[in-house]
């Protein structure tokens, strides 16, 4: 009779003695708590999200006051974390659970799938965490542990390859303990089982791991293809009037979805051109900084040029007109407004704040 433990058995057993246990998503889960922490650290590390994490809760500690928060306020707490979607969709999906589960997270999968933002590991990772429920999981930490002690070839992204690691991850998934399990899964591929340097002799299944057994840790998971990432560009005009910027709401889809950003152009010319319809063409945009802000899918290489308008108080006023409508800000710089900004924005204000104080 074989009496060996089983995979989950050497994992649970490892996560108790070295798993996380005490991160602030952990102490006292509900589905709500836990979601917010998974929506956070989509694309993000641990230590970067426990202090946006802390803020955002005890602003907004349960979904109806998420649901009815404004959602400039909500992008505000969500700003340099990045992925802004992901709050967006996190407040609709909340404005979702208010309106059709009367503000209770649902603890049915397929309603949770329903809800925008989630896909199902994040759905497995919310129910099995908070309410033991039996679901597997497959974010990157799992994709990268799975992949190496099976040995599954190619890149995660491929649909044939992640339908092979979702066989596996259902496979072994435990019926009792699932959330010690799933959150161990998590920790092991964060740690010992990392991209880099993985601590094989530390781990709790590398006797049977394939890839450590022929020593190919270093290529699994498969790399994504290489392409070119196009490259674009952008001016931005950075006007300035009595300690306050202009700033525009972006749309509530595409790039800095909902987030203020400063008045963007294609081209300097069109810049230029803008300052002639508006009444300030002999106002000459001095350069403020230069740099580059890589997306997943481009790189933007940006040029913000500002003008004060303090020093030429006979077009000042002409410049208010750009202001009349809904989608326009003048920001204040020393008490700023608790407004969603864009990563691009905040760098251009703190270049700003360098030259003005």
């Amino acid at each position: 009779m074989n009496t060996s433990p089983t995979f989950a058995e050497r994992i649970v057993a490892w996560y108790d003695v070295h798993g996380r246990k005490t991160l602030p998503w952990q102490l006292n889960k509900t589905p709500y708590s836990v979601w917010v922490s998974e929506i956070m650290l989509q694309q993000t590390q641990v230590a970067t999200v426990i202090g946006y994490y802390q803020k955002f809760m005890a602003r907004f500690p349960d979904i109806l006051t998420l649901a009815n928060a404004p959602q400039d306020e909500v992008l505000h707490f969500w700003t340099g974390l990045g992925y802004y979607a992901r709050a967006r969709n996190l407040q609709k999906a909340a404005q979702i659970i208010r309106d059709n589960h009367q503000g209770r997270f649902p603890e049915d999968i397929e309603q949770v799938l329903a809800l925008p933002g989630i896909g199902l590991s994040t759905a497995g990772a919310i129910l099995s965490l908070s309410l033991q429920q039996h679901h597997p999981i497959l974010d990157g930490n799992v994709k990268r542990v799975l992949a190496r002690h099976g040995a599954i070839e190619g890149w995660p992204g491929q649909k044939v390859v992640e339908n092979r690691l979702w066989e596996m991850t259902k496979l072994k998934t435990p019926k009792s303990e699932v959330a010690k399990y799933n959150q161990a899964m998590m920790d092991l591929g964060a740690s010992l089982c990392s991209r880099s340097k993985p601590q094989c002799e530390l781990c709790p299944v590398s006797d049977d791991c394939q890839a450590f057994s022929t020593q190919t840790q270093a290529n699994f998971p498969g790399k994504k293809p290489k392409k070119i990432i196009p490259e674009k560009a952008a001016w931005m005009l950075v006007l300035v009037q009595d300690g306050k910027v202009l700033m525009n709401k972006r749309p509530p889809v595409g790039i800095w979805g909902g987030l203020w950003c400063f008045p963007q152009f294609d081209s300097q010319q069109a810049l230029e051109q803008k300052l002639i319809d508006e009444g300030l063409a002999h106002l000459t945009p001095l350069p403020l900084i230069c740099f580059r802000h890589t997306f997943s899918h481009f790189h933007l290489d940006i040029s913000a040029m500002v003008i004060n308008l303090d020093a030429h108080h006979s077009q000042a006023s002409q410049a208010s007109e750009i202001q009349e409508q809904s989608n326009t800000l003048w920001y204040n710089i020393s008490h700023p407004d608790k407004v969603g900004l864009a990563a691009a924005t905040e760098r251009i204000l703190a270049q700003l704040n360098l030259i003005t104080h």
